[in-house]
Formats: C-alpha cells, structure tokens, sequence
C-alpha cells in the first residue's frame, strides 16, 4: 500500500521554506499532499483559491505532490485521502510546543496517523510567511523568499493596496 503523507498549513504565502521541506518530504513517501487550509485566527493575504494556484505554480514540477484545499479537521483530511502521515516544519524551539499539542491530538482524533517533525534548510529557517508578507508591505526584495509567480502575486496585491 502507498505511503500518502499530508503537508498541512495556510501557505499565505507559499515560501523557498516550505517548497524545500515539500520536495524533501516526497522523497520517503509515495504521495505527497499539500493541504491548503484557513487558519482561522488569521486574516489571509490570498484567497484559498489563491494560495492552491500559487503552490501548484511553485510545485507543479515534482512528480508524486498534488495540492489540495481543505476545510476542518486535519486528521479527519488525513482519513478521508489514506493518509498514514502529517509532516510539520520545525523552524525554532518555539514551534515545538504547538506543534507537539497538535501532533498528539492528531493522533487522538486518527488512530494510526502519525505526524513527523522536519527542520528546514540552514537556508530557508529564518523565513515565514508573515515574514515575507511585511518585506513585500515595505517594497523589499524577494528574492530567494518565495518562487518568482508568488513574488509577482504578492506585489500585486500590495500594489492594489
């Protein structure tokens, strides 16, 4: 049976972070599913729709990754597509509390999900979305944050703004 393992987040925007962790997580599992969602303690910058078109320009090379939109529980996701496995980035000890809670409720509410922790690149750890976002805010370079379409989509919205 394939190994399905789920890559969940908000991705407002996608960044170099999460692209990197993306195709390094392919490479143990047979299926990768970026799991595009809301976090609803969040005001996104991009539409759901948005960030789905943004990951799919920025991954749609690498065989084995699809990119799908979700609503609700993460572990009730991971059922509904076979997932066995939820990958979570590590940037800084701080992650780790949150990502620990939720790593184990995942687990109480999937028997049989198990989520495995993963640090960036040495390159990409400082990056973030809500990072990205305010460089873009202030007119600074994007360069090496985020794949060419999504810097172009982000100015974009700030240009409007």
């Amino acid at each position: 049976m394939p190994t399905i393992a789920i890559y969940a987040g908000s991705f407002d925007p996608i960044t170099r972070g999460h692209e990197e962790l993306a195709r390094r997580s392919r490479t143990f599992v047979d299926e990768l599913v970026v799991a595009v969602t809301t976090n609803s303690s969040k005001r996104p910058l991009f539409s759901i729709e948005e960030r789905t078109a943004l990951i799919e320009a920025t991954l749609g090379d690498a065989p084995g990754i699809s990119v799908r939109a979700f609503d609700g529980l993460l572990a009730d996701f991971a059922k509904s597509i076979g997932a066995s496995l939820i990958i979570r980035g590590l940037r800084a000890a701080g992650d780790f509390e949150y990502e620990f809670q939720m790593a184990l409720m995942n687990r109480h509410l999937g028997p049989g999900i198990e989520t495995v922790f993963m640090v960036p690149s040495v390159e990409t750890t400082y990056i973030s979305s809500s990072i990205v976002r305010e460089v873009a805010r202030y007119g600074g370079d994007l360069t090496g944050l985020v794949h060419p379409v999504v810097a172009t989509a982000i100015r974009a919205k700030f240009d409007k703004a």
